[in-house]
């Protein structure tokens, strides 16, 4: 089997290189690329390729433009830091995926299943990718702002998603933290809250949601994690698991 990797993080691609042998001992990763730019340049010329493990996000751009430009009907495993919402569009046309940090079970699973459907004589490759792509690229693009009904008193009042810096957890009520620091409580569950506003809002734990403006910074914390620096004063750690780092990354860097 020979099989082409895209995927920006080199650790990360080494990685799974190294897990893919480990499962199919004479299957061949004949290239690793690194970007859009990259990967249009590969598929420019023939090549006997079997199967495809991409990354979505690279650093010019989304993997999408390399598969619609080259038109490629190669079975593509999709390997992501995206949260499950974010994907319900791979679950609708079939698309198989692994998500980061993925484990060498999650390979093996992708693995069988692209075998077994390679194998059958009854299943068809989804060819149109381009239909595909774009339902995919609509989940991932950045939402307009919404409103988030907020509680002060007897009034309800909608606010802006935008002017609020974080909403997060505490004695079972989630509540909203506006950039000029004015907290509010909400009837919200942090849930909902994560699926309504991603990408602009990222959920670093059980705890906390956090948007991407309010973000100052962050630091290295003990056992691989990460934590967020605000660009106010917040007297709680808000940290990010070391499972969460890499979509943590990507999310703060587009």
């Amino acid at each position: 089997m020979k099989i082409l990797i895209i995927e920006d993080e080199m650790l990360t691609a080494k990685d799974l290189q190294k897990t893919i042998l480990q499962i199919i001992p004479d299957a061949e990763v004949i290239a690793i690329i690194n970007s859009v730019e990259d990967g249009l340049a590969f598929f420019s010329s023939q090549h006997k390729i079997d199967l495809i493990f991409s990354d979505i996000q690279l650093g010019d751009g989304l993997s999408f433009e390399i598969f619609e430009k080259s038109r490629t009907q190669i079975p593509i495993i999709f390997c992501t830091a995206y949260n499950d919402y974010a994907l319900q569009a791979f679950k609708s046309f079939g698309i198989d995926y692994i998500l980061k940090p993925f484990s060498r079970h999650a390979v093996e699973e992708a693995l069988f299943k692209f075998n077994k459907l390679t194998t059958s004589t009854t299943q068809k490759t989804n060819s149109n990718y381009s239909e595909i792509f774009e339902v995919i690229k609509q989940q991932l693009m950045p939402q307009k702002a919404t409103s988030i009904l907020v509680y002060k008193g007897d009034k309800i009042i909608p606010v802006n998603s935008e002017t609020i810096a974080l909403f997060y957890i505490e004695n079972e009520i989630v509540y909203a933290l506006t950039s000029d620091q004015k907290k509010m409580d909400t009837n919200y569950k942090l849930d909902a809250l994560e699926q309504k506003l991603y990408p602009q809002f990222f959920r670093a734990n059980r705890q906390f949601l956090v948007n991407r403006t309010a973000v100052k910074e962050a630091s290295q914390h003990f056992h691989r994690k990460l934590q967020i620096h605000l660009q106010f004063p917040f007297p709680e750690l808000i940290l990010v698991g070391k499972e969460k780092v890499t979509q943590f990354l990507s999310w703060l860097t587009n």
